[in-house]
């Protein structure tokens, strides 16, 4: 389990240029190589960004990190517990 983790996380982090790769551009009209020209809307549906989406994957990867601490700190409290339990009970039995 500890190498699942820092994988996972290492492939989001190396998978994220990928996605994030703009489409090649198509050429220019020459009136557009001319000079400045106002676009008052997005030509078209990929000029624009995805945010619901993009907000959704952020929330998404904060809570499996969220998650995967609180399941680490779990695991560590566990194992600290057990290993007080041991030494409780050589204290009781050396004590006697």
């Amino acid at each position: 389990m500890k190498r699942i983790i820092p994988t996972i996380v290492m492939v989001l982090v190396l998978a994220a240029p990928v996605f994030a790769q703009q489409p090649p551009t198509t050429p220019t009209p020459a009136a557009a190589q001319d000079g400045f020209v106002p676009v008052d809307a997005p030509m078209n549906a990929q000029d624009t960004m995805p945010a619901p989406r993009l907000v959704a994957i952020a929330y998404g990867f904060i809570w499996v990190v969220l998650f995967g601490y609180v399941w680490s700190v779990r695991s560590r409290l566990g194992k600290v517990e057990r290993e007080m339990e041991v030494v409780t009970r050589r204290i009781r039995t050396t004590g006697k």
